[in-house]
């Protein structure tokens, strides 16, 4: 799988979306609307949750 952003992105994009819409994204809907950043938390991360976990938690 190719990646073509940085974890710091990733988790970046991620937490933008927390602070947007002010609870964790589901990862169905971030699928469909950003499936890069999905595809590239994936490379990082062992889970979507996973993801959002370390976005979130300082």
């Amino acid at each position: 799988m190719e990646v073509n952003m940085s974890v710091e992105e990733a988790v970046n994009q991620i937490s933008e979306l927390v602070e947007k819409e002010g609870k964790p994204p589901l990862k169905k809907e971030v699928k469909k609307s950003n499936p890069e950043l999905i595809k590239n938390a994936l490379c990082y991360f062992p889970s979507w949750d996973d993801a959002v976990e370390h976005s979130i938690c300082p």
